[in-house]
């Protein structure tokens, strides 16, 4: 009977390694997976941010905000954040009106884009180290996916100056 205490024993411990590794195998793929939608995310609020700028640039502000704009919106992938980058300093360089719709809608998507940044550096970051952990590596947890990637731009955010009234 001593025999069989063994084996029960080491049945218990191949079931949790087992019941381990399948956990950290699915927290992987989901922390891949997040990072994969975020990346999605954050090109939709790019693409949106350009097209503001650019509908901006037609109706008040004129050709460089919007050849930065049209650049941003038909860079390639490995162009794309010098391009992004380049808008933003085009955008800082204007003098936005808050009351002028077109200059809101360009500040409300810069916004939005400061938030989807900072949720995809943030989900790279956690499946970039949930990838990196030696057993992960070992068993080739994430091999499906390409390695996460960050977005490196300046910070999308824009100040409006505040409505002074004199009287």
């Amino acid at each position: 009977m001593p025999g069989m205490w063994w084996l029960v024993g080491a049945g218990l411990v191949l079931g949790l390694v087992a019941a381990y590794l399948t956990w950290t195998a699915g927290r992987v793929e989901r922390l891949q997976s997040r990072a994969e939608l975020a990346a999605r995310a954050l090109d939709a609020h790019l693409l949106r941010r350009a097209a503001a700028a650019a509908v901006l640039a037609e109706r008040r502000y004129g050709v460089e905000l919007y050849a930065a704009a049209r650049i941003a919106l038909d860079a390639a992938p490995q162009e794309r954040e010098a391009a992004e980058n380049d808008l933003t300093r085009q955008l800082r360089t204007v003098d936005l009106d808050p009351a002028d719709r077109d200059c809101e809608a360009v500040v409300a998507a810069s916004r939005r884009l400061a938030l989807a940044r900072q949720v995809h550096t943030d989900l790279v970051r956690d499946a970039r180290t949930a990838r990196s952990r030696p057993l992960v590596r070992l068993f080739r947890m994430g091999r499906r996916h390409t390695w996460p990637r960050y977005f490196d731009i300046d910070d999308p955010t824009l100040t409006v100056p505040a409505d002074v009234t004199t009287g």
